[in-house]
């Protein structure tokens, strides 16, 4: 009850004093009771500690869907829920994570936010049959624990005390075998009911993403909405140097209207993709087929949608000897620019394709786009690169 109450006054004191940054809760001492809990799940139901009342052995595993870390460990996680589950052992993953705090560039390693509603396809995506909670809501229980990042293991014995808190394995984000594998070691070792040589380990990984970070992600917002919007003209010859890409990123190519209602509904998603990704080797390019005479009233539509170039991308894109991010085809013969980047592309609008630093089409869509597989192919276009 103790622990519950210092939540709650964690919770209540986050909630007022966003600007003074409050600072992270403590993880929580060995031997500590765990604390009751009340959280909803991808499966419909809510889960409470005496959901698990009948297991040996409970370990919550707080986690996320954005964080590169723990994206790397989640199917390590489901394994070793498949290892322990006829054991007696509980291994409960909870999403620790709050969406507020969280900013469009901390979201450039996976496919998925850490909304609830992304949560089940991130769980799809890594085929969990364990149950898959949300505290992004309150984070009470992240709070009470002290969960650091993503992911940190907290380990119950029998009589619901810590018995073990710290990081999965020595794994890291590397494939392949586990070296060392601490959750492993202490799972085994309160199961014999012995105690566990190492209890505490420092968990790596992102910083849980609490609640009162709100206010960076309206700072970042702000200064994203200061940026100019910029929309220069795109003849052939151009458009045969973006094609050929001597940016050294992955590039997402774009091919729009004002006049296309796809076209239209499908832009934030593709600004909002160039912004998670815009600290990696990526960078985006927005072409108008508008009229040239209407280059006035596709300024306008891309400033409304924000559209700026980021800091990030501005080297790669001098180095190009470019000035924008965004343009408007100006010459006679649309046939022109199709050749120059997609011969395949039929001249429907909405048209995307994903090019990669060699110039080579890796992915091309016609219509407008699922921006959750957008970002599936963004994150598999970029695998090896920083």
């Amino acid at each position: 009850m103790k622990s519950l109450l210092l939540t709650f006054a964690f919770a209540a004191t986050a909630g007022t004093a966003l600007a003074a940054d409050p600072p992270t809760p403590p993880v929580m001492a060995i031997g500590s009771q765990v604390p009751d809990f009340s959280l909803p799940a991808i499966d419909g139901k809510t889960y409470t500690l005496s959901s698990f009342k009948d297991a040996k052995v409970l370990c919550l595993i707080f986690t996320c869907n954005h964080c590169p870390d723990a994206i790397a460990a989640a199917g390590r996680m489901e394994e070793i829920h498949q290892a322990y589950k006829d054991k007696g052992v509980a291994v409960v993953s909870i999403n620790s994570s709050s969406p507020l705090g969280l900013t469009p560039d901390e979201l450039g390693y996976g496919a998925h936010g850490d909304t609830f509603e992304e949560m089940p396809l991130f769980a799809k995506d890594n085929n969990w049959t364990m149950p898959y909670l949300y505290d992004g809501e309150t984070q009470t229980l992240s709070a009470a624990c002290g969960a650091q990042s993503t992911p940190h293991v907290f380990i119950f014995g029998q009589d619901r005390k810590l018995a073990y808190t710290g990081r999965l394995d020595d794994a890291g984000r590397k494939s392949g075998p586990v070296e060392k594998s601490y959750i492993k070691n202490a799972l085994d070792s309160i199961l014999a009911g012995e105690p566990v040589k190492e209890p505490v380990t420092r968990s790596f990984g992102c910083s849980t993403k609490w609640k009162w970070k709100e206010s960076w992600r309206k700072k970042d917002q702000e200064n994203w909405e200061a940026k100019e919007v910029t929309l220069e003209k795109l003849d052939a010859d151009l458009a045969k140097k973006l094609r050929e890409n001597a940016s050294g990123n992955v590039r997402l190519i774009n091919f729009w209207s004002t006049t296309c209602g796809p076209c239209i509904a499908e832009f934030p998603d593709l600004v909002d993709a160039y912004r998670r990704f815009q600290n990696r080797s990526f960078d985006f390019i927005s072409i108008s087929l508008d009229p040239v005479e209407d280059q006035a009233k596709a300024q306008k539509f891309l400033a409304k949608q924000h559209a700026a170039l980021s800091d990030k991308t501005k080297p790669s894109m001098e180095k190009e000897g470019r000035k924008s991010n965004n343009y408007i085809f100006s010459g006679d013969n649309a046939d022109k620019l199709a050749e120059a980047i997609d011969k395949e592309w039929t001249g429907a609008q909405p048209h995307t394709v994903l090019i990669s630093p060699k110039g080579e089409i890796l992915w091309r869509h016609s219509a407008q786009l699922d921006p959750v597989e957008l970002r599936r192919q963004i994150v598999k276009a970029l695998e090896g690169m920083p």
